[in-house]
């Protein structure tokens, strides 16, 4: 899981350069691409900081420079710096796009963490576009519908054009979603109707888009390769968040590399 050059190269400008104390007291900072690489290990193994191989920097260093990058945004930012350079590049279909979300088991408690029949957990939202690229990302308590999800996962795109259509399976069939998303936002949204609706709403046609509804399954697939967001550990919302964005944002950064 350590950087190569190539993707250090794209990552290192878009990381800010750490503070430095008018009096130059203290200790110097460790090399960020060295801590991101002790953080990218946590992250593919699940492994306690602790655990963390004496080939990195201390783990208490990783660990407060991890909450540092999760909770002032950098993370995010990267992502929508990367996204916005994929749309420039044309390697993002914004002509479809599919929503999911997926069930974590929490180890520990800490907001975002709700009671389901699976136990305690998180849901993780998640917005693919039409090659499976994330397009934007939220975590919530497992215990919302997934319908009354849809709106704030969209707040959290990493892009500010909007998809033209957004797909999801029955859980989203809604007749006020679906109002709500034409006039305010102009998406038009396509799910397939519930066995219990007396009135359809959907037609076979747009329906063949549902046939690749996949694309966000595979993201979830790909994210969850990593033991970190497989399986919540952290108490604190903002730090398994983080662990999602780095996810998406190791996913972007291949595509980039795969498109230079």
């Amino acid at each position: 899981m350590d950087l190569t050059d190539p993707q250090w190269a794209l990552l290192e400008p878009l990381i800010p350069a750490p503070r430095v104390r008018a009096d130059r007291r203290g200790r110097p900072w460790k090399d960020a691409r060295e801590v991101l690489n002790g953080i990218l290990w946590i992250m593919r193994t699940g492994a306690r900081w602790a655990d963390l191989p004496e080939r990195y920097p201390p783990y208490q260093t990783c660990h407060r420079r991890f909450q540092h990058w999760s909770r002032d945004g950098t993370l995010e930012r990267i992502l929508y710096a990367l996204a916005g350079d994929l749309r420039d590049r044309g390697q993002i279909d914004l002509s479809e796009a599919f929503i999911d979300g997926t069930f974590v088991s929490a180890k520990k408690g800490g907001r975002c963490v709700g009671k389901t029949k699976r136990g305690k957990g998180t849901k993780i939202m998640a917005i693919a576009d039409g090659s499976g690229l994330p397009l934007a990302v939220c975590i919530e308590s497992a215990s919302p519908h997934e319908v009354t999800l849809v709106e704030r996962t969209l707040d959290n795109c990493f892009l500010a054009q909007p998809p033209k259509r957004l797909i999801g399976d029955k859980a989203y069939d809604s007749d006020a979603l679906d109002a709500r998303l034409a006039a305010e936002r102009g998406i038009e949204l396509i799910a397939p109707n519930r066995s219990n609706r007396k009135r359809l709403t959907q037609d076979l046609r747009p329906l063949r888009r549902y046939k690749r509804r996949w694309k966000v399954e595979r993201l979830f697939a790909w994210l969850q390769s990593f033991r970190r967001i497989l399986v919540r550990y952290e108490r604190h919302a903002e730090n398994f968040l983080g662990f999602v964005h780095l996810g998406c944002v190791v996913l972007l950064l291949r595509r980039l590399l795969d498109s230079l």
